[in-house]
């Protein structure tokens, strides 16, 4: 089973085709790469779940990748999770060590609890900052997939 197999159909089968179209969205622009690639074992081993990285090309905002309501957004704004209305949780975290920002080259736009569609942003990023000092790989990592 592929990850976005998830999307398509499950456990639940015609009803999270009716509440999840199971479409997804880069959280932001820039090229794909395998999750495996990134330079975080967490991630590259897949503990926290399946996914893709993206390699970021320009600065701009961080965007939901799928509608549904914003679950966390981590005090330091590198990182912010969404559940779908099919329960799905999708967690994006911009960059590596960046927690150790404290929130610095990152501003909030959502707030937690927030009903969002596919697109709507959630965090603004100064990556031509951040870049000089950390890898601003993004992973996009689907939390639950196992449970679904």
């Amino acid at each position: 089973m592929g990850l976005f197999d998830l999307f398509k159909k499950g456990n639940k089968g015609e009803e999270v085709k009716k509440e999840f179209d199971g479409k997804v969205i880069a959280p932001i622009s820039g090229n794909l790469m395998p999750l495996s690639e990134v330079p975080d074992e967490v991630f590259a081993q897949k503990m926290i779940g399946d996914g893709i990285a993206i390699e970021p090309t320009a600065s701009g905002v961080m965007v939901a990748p799928a509608s549904g309501r914003i679950e966390k957004i981590f005090d330091t704004n590198h990182a912010f999770s969404i559940v779908t209305p099919a329960g799905i949780e999708i967690f994006v975290h911009l960059g590596m060590d960046t927690v150790k920002l404290e929130g610095k080259g990152f501003e909030r736009i959502a707030e937690e609890g927030a009903v969002v569609k596919a697109g709507d942003p959630i965090v603004e990023v100064d990556l031509k900052k951040l870049r000089a000092k950390y890898n601003m790989s993004t992973m996009l990592v689907v939390t639950n997939a196992n449970t679904q």
